[in-house]
């Protein structure tokens, strides 16, 4: 009896410091694309500039997860996760601080890694204390607080920005942050660590983290001759990294997980189209309700709200009715519901009404809900134990790829019709070309995730 009740303990524990982790960093980056208006004329940034103080922090998390996923099942899940919340928090106070781009940019980065500790390990440390029949509405129950966090972002971002000034929004997070640590060493007791005595790939995780900022800086400085030989060195660096990790003895991305099981492949694919087509939807339409609409940060953070409230109401329903049937079917429906949601938003003029968008943005979100915990699911139910920080970090990896994709088609865009320019009203015609384009790429690119999703195969 004792023992059941310590377990259900440190499942109670795992599921509060979860949820706590997944609130924090999509606050902070649904906050900071509403602030970023603010923060460029503070600094005097121009479009490509501002996309820059958002992709830093996902090239830094998404360069690090793979690594940080795998040394946390050979060193300790808890013991990574902990570190990567006391660099997440120092980072946010110094971005609080900063006093010039390049500083604000710097550590942004940095809250990246903290980031990737956290992501990396944070659901392999749910996946680790719950069974397979409650592992559905647990993972439900996370990314609802992720969803809730996105909710909260944009109104209390745009609250703070208006009334505190943006540097209030990274200040706050400080204070979450010493509340998730101290929830760790008082509740969280143990640790899992599956892969112990194994090696770390070091060769492996160079040749991936510097294919992924040669991939990433050059799409932002396309069409230029740089951009284009980044781009080129990038994909073929991705391209060595997986015939390095396909005869690596212990490698941080183990390529039978994705040649020998379909489930575990299709959707971490499906994943990573996901992102990438709506991600970037937060930033566009930020911009767009401030610059084009006119409105100030609160207004247009709560018009930005719809799309995750949506998202925090569906996830935990999807994550447990995942638990009883296909996670495909659920999971397809949702990005099928994403689609409708994207193509309504390529029709965006100056004059269309909040109505039209707010709506755009519930169907998209609730397309979203329906998509994401039931693939998740699937990803962690598809490995052994031992693989858990490994499917987790993967699935976090194509999260932040994906993310970091989207944000990079977004940047493009702008370089090639506006230009390297502050948005001023002289550009706010190019500026409205830019976000349709950026919007009928998105949809396509969601249209062919929903093949990837059914493609996955049975898994009951």
């Amino acid at each position: 009896m004792q023992d059941s009740t310590e377990t259900q303990s440190v499942k109670n524990a795992a599921l509060l410091v979860a949820v706590l982790a997944s609130f924090v960093t999509p606050f902070m980056g649904s906050s900071i694309n509403i602030a970023l208006p603010a923060i460029g004329e503070e600094f005097q940034m121009d479009a490509v500039m501002l996309g820059w103080v958002a992709t830093s922090y996902l090239l830094a998390a998404a360069l690090l997860l793979l690594p940080f996923g795998k040394l946390a099942d050979i060193h300790g899940r808890k013991r990574i996760f902990a570190l990567g919340v006391w660099i997440y928090t120092i980072s946010s106070l110094l971005c609080g601080v900063a006093t010039m781009p390049f500083l604000l940019i710097l550590w942004r980065v940095v809250q990246g890694f903290g980031s990737a500790m956290m992501f990396g390990t944070g659901v392999a440390i749910l996946t680790s204390v719950f069974p397979v029949g409650e592992r559905g509405r647990a993972l439900g129950i996370t990314i609802a607080s992720v969803y809730i966090g996105l909710s909260v972002g944009p109104f209390l971002g745009g609250l703070m920005t208006q009334h505190l000034g943006w540097r209030s929004i990274f200040l706050l997070n400080v204070p979450l942050g010493l509340v998730i640590i101290a929830a760790i060493i008082l509740r969280l007791k143990g640790e899992w660590a599956e892969a112990k005595g194994e090696k770390f790939d070091v060769v492996g995780s160079i040749i991936y983290g510097i294919g992924l900022v040669a991939l990433m800086y050059g799409l932002s400085e396309l069409p230029g001759s740089v951009g284009v030989m980044l781009t080129g060195i990038g994909l073929l660096l991705t391209v060595g990294f997986v015939f390095w990790e396909l005869r690596a003895v212990n490698p941080i991305l183990d390529m039978r997980l994705i040649r020998r099981n379909t489930v575990f492949a299709f959707s971490n694919l499906a994943a990573l189209i996901n992102y990438s087509a709506t991600f970037a939807v937060t930033f566009l339409l930020s911009l767009y309700l401030q610059y084009i609409k006119g409105l100030d940060p609160q207004p247009a953070g709560i018009i930005l709200v719809a799309q995750p409230i949506m998202m925090a109401i569906f996830a935990p329903y999807a994550g447990k009715l995942s638990d009883r049937m296909e996670s495909r079917i659920v999971a397809s429906i949702g990005m099928g519901l994403a689609v409708v949601g994207l193509i309504m938003l390529i029709f965006l003029t100056d004059r269309t009404s909040t109505a039209y968008i707010v709506i755009s943005l519930m169907i998209l979100g609730t397309g979203f809900g329906l998509f994401s915990s039931p693939n998740t699911n699937a990803i962690m139910s598809s490995v052994e134990r031992r693989y858990y920080g490994v499917a987790s970090a993967t699935l976090g990896t194509m999260r932040l790829v994906g993310q970091m994709f989207s944000m990079g088609i977004a940047m493009l865009i702008f370089a090639l019709i506006i230009g390297k320019v502050q948005i001023t009203p002289e550009y706010y015609g190019a500026f409205l070309v830019s976000i349709r384009t950026a919007f009928i790429i998105f949809s396509v690119m969601c249209f062919c995730g929903v093949f990837a999703s059914m493609a996955r195969g049975r898994m009951k």
